[in-house]
């Protein structure tokens, strides 16, 4: 979801009220998407809804990168390095943030994804030569970690819980995410964005679609009219619509400025999460994606810079 799929350009961007609007946009409906796959769960399993997710955004990515004339690569090595980010990208975390969302609250698996910006800039530090591993990063680390362990909670230690796999779950599709985005910069960094977009939700699905026939079988269509509605804003908006504004914000403010999404998504899926599901998250776990915001905020480092001017 929050992987990098473009080289970071360091350049002075500043958020206008159009992109301000085009960030809110762009964390209610990944912040929705907690409840999406909340409302799906209710008759299809976690693994098939990923393939619906994927399924149904590809055609719609298709179109985009149709319209705006993108060559498709022609060389093995970058369908293969799609394959690889479809995997890590989108396959596996998706798949890990449903199953979660077995056993715990919408809220609580959005609060516990926002750790792949600390994650991110942690795995950038060791893997990618030009994102050296700062202090400020491994500081914006450890308050991630700290904040994922009051989320947890003390019990998570000395007895065996459910939801203890659930959030372990979670907090590995963050860390899928965060080597996504390495894996990005290094292989798919001269692909277009829209076309790396594409690329990456075709090598998913080509990795979930035997999957689900071996674990779930053919998938069933005669389903509620909100379950498909459900599994369709999970393509559409929170797939489709979500990448195509993700690098139209990423043009407009910058990659540093996109780092606040992460900031957003979590109260948008609790307050969906208490609105539509009548979920209530407990006071570790506001206090846990409070040290966990700390932790990016940390990591971000312009909040540091300014105190220090």
């Amino acid at each position: 979801m929050l992987a990098v799929l473009h080289p970071i350009i360091m350049t002075k961007h500043t958020i206008t009220p159009v992109t301000a609007l085009m960030l809110i946009c762009l964390a209610a409906i990944w912040g929705g998407s907690f409840v999406f796959a909340e409302i799906a769960l209710r008759e299809v399993p976690p693994l098939t809804i990923t393939l619906h997710r994927l399924l149904w955004a590809l055609p719609i990515l298709a179109l985009v990168v149709r319209l705006r004339r993108i060559p498709l690569p022609r060389s093995p090595r970058i369908w293969a390095a799609y394959l690889v980010m479809g995997g890590l990208n989108n396959a596996l975390p998706f798949s890990l943030i449903v199953w979660g969302q077995t056993r715990i609250e919408a809220g609580l698996a959005s609060i516990l994804v926002g750790t792949t910006a600390v994650f991110g800039a942690v795995a950038a530090g060791l893997l990618l030569r030009d994102e050296p591993l700062t202090a400020p990063k491994i500081a914006g680390a450890v308050l991630g970690l700290i904040g994922v362990a009051v989320v947890i909670g003390p019990n998570a230690l000395h007895a065996w819980d459910p939801r203890d796999m659930a959030q372990a779950a979670i907090i590995g599709a963050a860390l899928c995410y965060a080597l996504a985005g390495c894996w990005a910069r290094i292989h798919l960094s001269g692909q277009t964005p829209q076309m790396n977009a594409l690329g990456m939700i075709a090598g998913g699905a080509v990795v979930m679609a035997p999957v689900v026939l071996l674990v779930d079988g053919v998938p069933r269509t005669t389903l509620a009219p909100e379950t498909w509605a459900a599994l369709l804003a999970l393509a559409i908006l929170s797939t489709s619509l979500a990448y195509l504004l993700y690098f139209a914000i990423l043009a407009r403010a910058g990659t540093a400025n996109l780092l606040l999404v992460t900031l957003l998504i979590p109260p948008f899926a609790v307050g969906l999460g208490a609105v539509f599901l009548g979920e209530a998250l407990g006071m570790s776990a506001l206090i846990g994606f409070a040290v966990i915001a700390l932790g990016i905020i940390v990591t971000d480092g312009r909040a540091l810079r300014r105190l220090r001017s």
